[in-house]
């Protein structure tokens, strides 16, 4: 098995150290191994991605001194690829349509018991399951015009054995890892039923990570200690469309002095504001402890 593995920003607004770290470990874990290490651009929200952030990315990275193996890959070329994903669990009853806002979410999960504190998951407050049996679930196609959620308790009686769980490996990526199973209960009562496809852009993050992590032949994901609670449903969406399941590391997280995890509106911690005060790529690699 040859190391691959990739680094995925999204072309929306500048990366900044916690992006370098990222890239970085992943880049060297990859030569290490002598290895393949990718760039996928995750563009698939259309509405906020902007090509002058996309050649940033090409730009700070190189600068850096990191080089991909191959031509990136870009979400915005995959449209057809998730469409048939969505088709394929719609096909076996597992979607259905919502029309859900936030507030409406936000209103149903907080008036059963008023001033208590909301049940949150992985994608934030827990969907109570409102369209469930609202939206029906008939037609070749999936409904346009709304949200596609997963039926999660539907999704997992599929299956036709329990789900394996994931290998998380050691902050440097060392084997055999440890063993992190994922509860079938806990994914219905800590996940819920997730948006695989929003009303304004078609997928969402977690189909599309999947799709694309199994397109470039990923054998190691290498990412933010903030993900780690998204693996569970990333290896549900493995197993239910018939995906390997890829070893996973997740770093820690590049913090403020306040503690705060960096944001790409924080431009005084910028890749590229670095660079235009003179600090070198060595510079980046000892100021996020590389």
């Amino acid at each position: 098995m040859n190391f691959t593995t990739r680094f995925a920003p999204s072309p929306t607004g500048p990366l900044h150290l916690g992006h370098a770290y990222s890239a970085i470990l992943a880049h060297d874990l990859a030569r290490a191994a002598r290895g393949r290490f990718l760039l996928r651009i995750e563009d698939i929200d259309r509405t906020r991605a902007r090509p002058e952030w996309e050649q940033q990315i090409y730009d700070d990275l190189s600068w850096l001194g990191l080089a991909w193996d191959e031509d990136p890959l870009r979400q915005s070329d995959r449209q057809d690829v998730y469409r048939a994903g969505l088709q394929d669990l719609w096909s076996r009853g597992l979607l259905y349509g919502c029309r859900c806002t936030r507030r409406d979410i936000a209103d149903a999960v907080t008036a059963p018991q008023e001033g208590a504190e909301p049940p949150h998951g992985p994608d934030g407050l827990i969907y109570p399951g409102t369209c469930r049996h609202r939206t029906p679930r008939e037609g070749a196609n999936p409904p346009e015009g709304m949200a596609l959620r997963l039926d999660m308790a539907a999704a997992l009686k599929s299956l036709p054995t329990p789900l394996a769980g994931f290998t998380e490996t050691g902050p440097l990526g060392e084997l055999p890892g440890r063993h992190v199973p994922v509860p079938a209960d806990e994914l219905i009562s800590g996940v819920g039923d997730i948006v695989l496809s929003r009303k304004d852009f078609l997928g969402s993050y977690h189909l599309s990570v999947v799709l694309d992590d199994a397109a470039q032949k990923i054998t190691h994901v290498v990412r933010g200690a903030d993900l780690y609670d998204a693996t569970q449903i990333h290896i549900l969406l493995q197993a239910l469309l018939g995906i390997s399941t890829p070893t996973y590391l997740h770093h820690r997280l590049i913090r403020d002095e306040n503690g705060r995890r960096l944001a790409k509106r924080d431009d005084a911690r910028a890749i590229a504001t670095y660079r235009a005060e003179g600090l070198t790529p060595t510079d980046i690699r000892l100021k996020v402890g590389l």
